[in-house]
């Protein structure tokens, strides 16, 4: 709460004057830094710059992940309707609101349980990209029990499901993995100068270490490729093995299948060969008696009209 009061005191303050500190910086390796500039400066702007107001909800939070990790503070971002992470806030119209009123507005359409003043500023950055956007900041801190009756407060406003798909908090640790936690968050993907805002906000209200915000950076910063090449080769080892025993068991499968249909074939063919045997020994005997019956002598040389007149005619003598 002093560093609020402490820039908000500078903000209110001429450029001019002399009087002013160097404005802090993130100074995290591997974020750009943005320009940034009092709260004066920032009213200075002439009519061609917009100006968005976003504000930093937290508080103090003695709970344990898992009984061993310090939780140290919830702070609340939000997902929006566009997949990217951000604060709560929006544009504010300088033509017919002050920066604390035009984003109470915006506050009120999301949460509608909290206001913030002037005594909550944090500071103002000039933007990067061909839009001429200078963007405010503000922190709010307050009870957890507070923090949790603006969770279920946002749940039930008029933009939940449209506009914001729902609060998040943000973790403030980081795990034995070096990615487990703040990094892995900061891998996500965050709105306009979101990332920096949560970043400078941690740093310049003693939330988390700078040497801490600079490793989980850095931690989104290295490339994972052999951590994926090795998930691939734990992988490949275990189709392998899996191919193996799959092999081993096919072929135990196998051989028990041809003595199987080796022995069906052999049954077929003794089948087959009984059958044949009683066939022939029948037809032979009815070859026989047919002989000993109708005993008839085709004469060599007759063509088949001749021995079917010699059949007909036989009867008629």
């Amino acid at each position: 709460m002093a560093a609020m009061g402490t820039m908000a005191a500078m903000g209110a303050l001429p450029a001019g004057a002399g009087v002013l500190p160097p404005l802090p910086t993130l100074g995290v390796p591997g974020v750009p830094e943005l320009k940034p500039l009092t709260r004066y400066e920032a009213m200075r702007l002439g009519p061609g710059w917009s100006h968005s107001c976003h504000a930093m909800l937290y508080a103090p939070n003695p709970g344990m992940l898992f009984g061993r990790i310090p939780l140290r503070y919830a702070v609340l971002m939000q997902m929006r309707f566009d997949g990217l992470l951000g604060f709560p806030g929006g544009f504010v119209d300088r033509r017919y609101w002050s920066l604390e009123d035009g984003l109470n507005r915006v506050l009120g359409l999301g949460l509608g349980c909290v206001r913030l003043t002037e005594a909550d500023y944090l500071c103002s950055h000039l933007t990067e990209g061909p839009h001429r956007v200078v963007a405010h900041f503000y922190a709010r801190q307050l009870t957890l029990e507070e923090l949790h009756t603006i969770e279920i407060s946002a749940v039930h406003s008029r933009d939940h499901g449209l506009e914001v798909m729902g609060m998040v908090r943000v973790p403030l640790y980081t795990q034995k993995d070096r990615m487990g936690g703040l990094p892995n968050f900061l891998s996500n993907a965050f709105v306009g100068t979101a990332k920096f805002q949560l970043l400078f906000a941690l740093k310049i209200l003693n939330m988390v270490p700078e040497e801490k915000l600079a490793e989980a950076v850095a931690a989104t910063q290295k490339p994972k490729k052999p951590a994926i090449d090795q998930a691939a080769g734990n992988v490949h080892a275990a189709k392998m093995a899996n191919e193996l025993a799959m092999a081993a068991k096919t072929g135990n499968e196998l051989a028990a299948g041809e003595h199987q249909v080796a022995a069906h074939a052999a049954a077929e063919a003794a089948e087959q060969a009984a059958v044949a045997g009683l066939e022939g020994q029948a037809m032979a005997e009815q070859l026989v008696a047919v002989a000993g019956a109708e005993a008839v002598e085709q004469p060599v040389g007759l063509g088949a009209d001749a021995v079917a007149e010699q059949l007909v005619a036989e009867p008629m003598e």
